[in-house]
């Protein structure tokens, strides 16, 4: 990321637009191009900005809802398999930015919940194989996926993972139930990208990333994968069905 961010910078682009971790390099790499990020973390924990209202300097963008929401994408495997007592959720412990908060809010979820969450790492391509051997061996009764850039890339890989192991797993965006995960719930990328989108075009007009508050994206979705649910014998509630922004068939 680094390396790409200072090709950028030496090419004298115009704006930068980037997601997580791509642009805390980008802003590391200059201090006088704009950049507009998005990014499923705190933009101020991470050093992106000052503040969300006054981000100052040369960067602003849009914050998407993943980190927050995990404790209810626990509360919709619940709802989906309340026979499930324990439950497994995958972190990607190289990620600073999301690991240690995303296993504390899982944990505080499952505990109120009455259910027992074992925490699970992976980053690498050979620790997700590992990871859902051991949820077999755990008698998990589902998976709940964190949110990060390293599983997104993998979402073929973690679905494919889920049937062949008959494993319910939910994961954050559209592409892992398009790709045949059950369910996924999550903040619309398409949404935060459009608001990058509209940032990048005021800003090439002329207005400074210092004057444009960070945008906050709280749009969410909920994808149904019924196809999967049928293969791996779940009946999906009637609530839940109802409440689903799309159902794949």
């Amino acid at each position: 990321m680094p390396i790409l961010a200072a090709e950028l910078v030496h090419q004298q682009v115009s704006v930068i637009v980037a997601n997580t971790p791509a642009n805390v390099a980008a802003k590391a790499a200059t201090s006088t191009i704009p950049i507009v990020f998005t990014t499923a973390s705190n933009p101020v924990q991470i050093g992106l900005v000052a503040s969300l209202s006054r981000p100052g300097g040369n960067v602003t963008g849009v914050t998407q809802l993943h980190v927050e929401v995990a404790p209810k994408r626990l509360e919709l495997a619940h709802e989906l398999i309340p026979t499930a007592t324990i439950i497994a959720a995958l972190i990607n412990p190289a990620n600073p930015f999301a690991s240690e908060a995303l296993s504390r809010d899982l944990q505080t979820a499952a505990q109120t919940l009455g259910l027992q969450l074992h925490i699970l790492h992976a980053s690498a391509e050979r620790d997700i194989d590992a990871a859902f051997a051991t949820v077999v061996k755990l008698r998990a009764g589902t998976v709940v996926i964190g949110a990060d850039p390293f599983f997104t890339n993998r979402n073929a890989q973690l679905a494919a993972q889920g049937l062949r192991h008959a494993m319910p797993v939910i994961y954050q965006d559209r592409e892992f139930a398009a790709a045949g995960g059950l369910v996924s719930y999550g903040g619309s990328v398409t949404d935060s990208y459009r608001q990058a989108g509209l940032y990048t075009g005021r800003i090439l007009k002329g207005e400074k990333p210092a004057d444009l508050p960070v945008v906050q994206s709280t749009k969410v979705e909920l994808i149904l994968n019924l196809k999967t649910a049928k293969a791996l014998g779940i009946s999906v509630p009637p609530s839940l069905l109802g409440r689903a922004d799309e159902v794949i068939e």
